[in-house]
């Protein structure tokens, strides 16, 4: 992608003028400065972040996940052929859920703090790196009321609800259609907490100017740096968004959080290697006698603002990640971290990902039609499709919504995946 990039810039340089504006195309660009079009040929990336902190607790139960601090979630289980990560035969599934079981009915809504966060690019002296005369400070302010506003936090009509609700509740609600009392709802409480930074050592970073020579179109950084710059490196830690957030009370266990970003996306090794665009896991610190020593779960996501214009892919914008996200952590909130609880049997979505573990989101992404555009107050947001619990259960025929295994489009797939080898060898 990077060599033709480059080509496409020496070959035709009228048309860099013409997409990246006269700033760009009059001055030479930096070592680590990207062009503007730079992500048309880049893919969405998904990658399986484990969780991070300073004590670990892993604990296995039928009814949720017992002997952690954490947000209300509950276990169900399942039989069908297939194999674990080992290649071992296995039959019996395990799964958890974020909220109450659907047969309890009634409404389980979690406050949902939604923590802002700019970046910094630094230069090799520490400070701010100035290019053009323009500070490299990526702003995140504009794009957090429109992330509010989004579907992921506002009601919109739903097949799967009698009343309007959430993009989330909506695909759940699908997903136990057949099983669910006609008032179970698993709803979000969004706030925005106190403004963060992220200050991104230079070397760690490449970017895209504005087409006024500003800061900037889009960040690109390296996933093992941001994932250390994101979490704290002790439970005190305040320099941190994440620690920052935990230790002024900003996000809480019981939390769902989301720190979102402006258009910083994430490429592994080398540039080229883009792009991560979002992920969910959580944090986990010690507990004390204030909550009888459980190990304290921060369950959280980064997800990246899209602006328009910058994939090739027309429907990669907006809230895309963030939805896809909060949907896989309404699915498997602690990432299949005890290796029980949402390991699935190996699957091979349409798009090529070969996964065993419940991420309803990877299995659609890049696929025509990923998104299902929904109009709020004017603005067309691009929530994706997410695939039903009943694609990863091999079940046949589906016990969701219209025997659907995509929701809410339910088009996106029709069938499950072929039964896979460990590994889909």
């Amino acid at each position: 992608m990077n060599n033709r990039a480059l080509s496409f810039v020496l070959r035709v340089p009228i048309l860099v003028l013409m997409i990246g504006g006269l700033a760009q195309a009059q001055t030479a660009l930096e070592p680590d400065q990207v062009s503007p079009d730079f992500l048309s040929n880049a893919h969405q990336n998904s990658l399986q972040v484990t969780p991070r902190g300073h004590l670990n607790g892993q604990s296995h139960a039928r009814f949720g996940i017992s002997d952690i601090d954490s947000i209300a979630n509950f276990n169900r289980h399942f039989f069908t052929d297939g194999f674990d990560s080992a290649g071992n035969p296995n039959r019996h599934w395990f799964t958890n859920t974020v909220g109450n079981p659907p047969q309890m009915g009634g409404t389980t809504t979690f406050q949902a703090p939604v923590v802002p966060v700019s970046l910094d690019l630094l230069d090799f002296n520490g400070q701010v790196r100035i290019v053009n005369g323009h500070p490299l400070h990526s702003d995140v302010t504009p794009f957090i009321q429109p992330s509010i506003d989004s579907p992921v936090f506002q009601n919109f009509t739903y097949s799967s609800s009698g009343v309007p609700t959430q993009f989330t509740d909506a695909v759940q609600r699908a997903e136990f259609f057949n099983e669910a009392k006609s008032d179970w709802h698993t709803l979000l409480n969004p706030s925005v907490k106190t403004a963060r930074i992220m200050k991104i050592p230079r070397g760690k970073y490449s970017f895209s100017l504005n087409s006024d020579g500003s800061c900037c179109r889009f960040v690109l950084v390296d996933f093992d740096t941001f994932v250390n710059l994101l979490f704290p490196t002790v439970a005190t830690d305040t320099t941190t968004p994440v620690g920052a957030a935990e230790n002024a009370g900003d996000i809480t266990t019981k939390d769902i959080s989301t720190f979102l970003f402006p258009n910083t996306f994430l490429f592994i090794g080398q540039v080229s290697n883009c792009c991560v665009l979002g992920f969910h896991t959580f944090d986990f610190e010690p507990g004390d006698a204030s909550n009888n020593n459980l190990v304290r779960f921060f369950v959280l996501n980064y997800s990246s603002w899209i602006s328009p214009g910058l994939f090739r892919s027309p429907d990669v914008l907006d809230v895309l990640a963030l939805s896809h996200e909060m949907a896989e952590t309404f699915n498997d909130p602690f990432v299949a971290f005890d290796g029980i609880h949402d390991v699935t049997p190996w699957w091979l979505s349409p798009n090529g990902n070969c996964q065993n573990n419940l991420e309803v989101g990877d299995v659609i992404e890049g696929l025509p039609h990923q998104t299902f555009p929904i109009v709020l107050n004017g603005f067309t947001y691009h929530p994706q499709n997410e695939a039903l619990l009943q694609w990863f259960e091999f079940e046949v025929p589906s016990s969701a919504l219209h025997g659907a295994y995509s929701y809410p489009d339910e088009n996106v797939l029709t069938a499950v995946s072929a039964v896979q080898n460990a590994g889909c060898q």
